[in-house]
């Protein structure tokens, strides 16, 4: 068995609005799954269809409606929260759109005072007119949220550095934590989804490579799944799968792979500390 810890799931179709509700059974099912494997956190990834920050009003009112649902969906399922893509602007300026994701996200957490589930901002490689991709702007996303704790950011290693940050130098990895840490705080940072890069640093284009075998390389990630500060946040891998594999219980060999590569970079120490590679 590959003794994943964590997990990420989509608890509804990623390209398509409607969903089938969750029977009762269904939830209590995975609930008492989830606990019996030891997995936690588990989250749920947003469908790829919501965009926040478009201005389109038909567009945003099925945005806002959709990761509603996959709020409650997740609340139901007893996941930490739902990643999500901060959105595309589709008419205004940078501004706009993320003034425009923010409201949408106050009032959906308004909606849902008593719940615990999270919004999990996932950082973007600034691809098109994607937001998200500068650190300024997820601050900014969560300060006109109203600086609600149950909004979280989610790092994709990928995303860092087809964005511009380099963190595969021990430099840049050093510089890279500390602008993170001085504007939004590491108690933000509540997940990552390792993914090397098939694309060069600042390339803006959103290529996942397995790990150890693209621009980030296994020096990074050896730096990175032994760093004290992150012990207890879940990594997640988004890397490629072996094509064909659909609706299979058993593990992808190409995900195997690459946790065991991971797995060979934690020190004897780290891994004594916690063992803290997920897929």
């Amino acid at each position: 068995m590959h003794g994943c810890e964590a997990l990420q799931i989509f608890s509804k179709s990623a390209n398509q609005w409607r969903a089938r509700a969750l029977p009762d059974r269904e939830i209590s099912e995975f609930r008492a799954a989830l606990g019996r494997a030891g997995i936690f956190p588990a989250v749920a990834h947003a469908s790829y269809l919501i965009n926040l920050a478009t201005s389109d009003p038909a567009l945003r009112a099925l945005s806002i409606a959709s990761f509603g649902e996959e709020l409650d969906r997740a609340e139901a399922l007893g996941l930490m929260g739902v990643v999500l893509h901060p959105g595309a602007c589709t008419g205004g300026g940078e501004d706009e759109g993320l003034t425009l994701i923010a409201d949408a996200i106050r009032g959906l957490l308004r909606e849902r005072r008593r719940a615990k589930a999270m919004v999990l901002l996932e950082h973007t490689a600034g691809q098109g007119t994607s937001v998200g991709h500068l650190f300024e702007h997820l601050a900014a996303i969560i300060d006109r949220a109203g600086g609600s704790a149950r909004i979280g950011v989610c790092l994709d290693t990928c995303h860092l550095v087809a964005a511009g940050f380099d963190i595969v130098t021990p430099a840049g990895y050093r510089r890279t934590f500390r602008a993170f840490d001085d504007l939004l705080g590491l108690d933000r940072l509540r997940v990552f989804h390792l993914n090397d890069s098939k694309k060069p640093l600042g390339s803006r284009v959103d290529r996942h490579e397995h790990i150890g075998r693209g621009e980030i390389g296994l020096a990074a990630f050896r730096r990175l799944v032994n760093d004290w500060r992150f012990a207890e946040l879940p990594m997640l891998l988004e890397t490629p799968k072996t094509e064909g594999r659909t609706g299979q219980a058993a593990i992808d060999p190409l995900d195997a792979m690459n946790l065991e590569t991971l797995r060979g970079l934690r020190t004897r120490r780290a891994a004594r500390r916690t063992p803290r590679l997920r897929t």
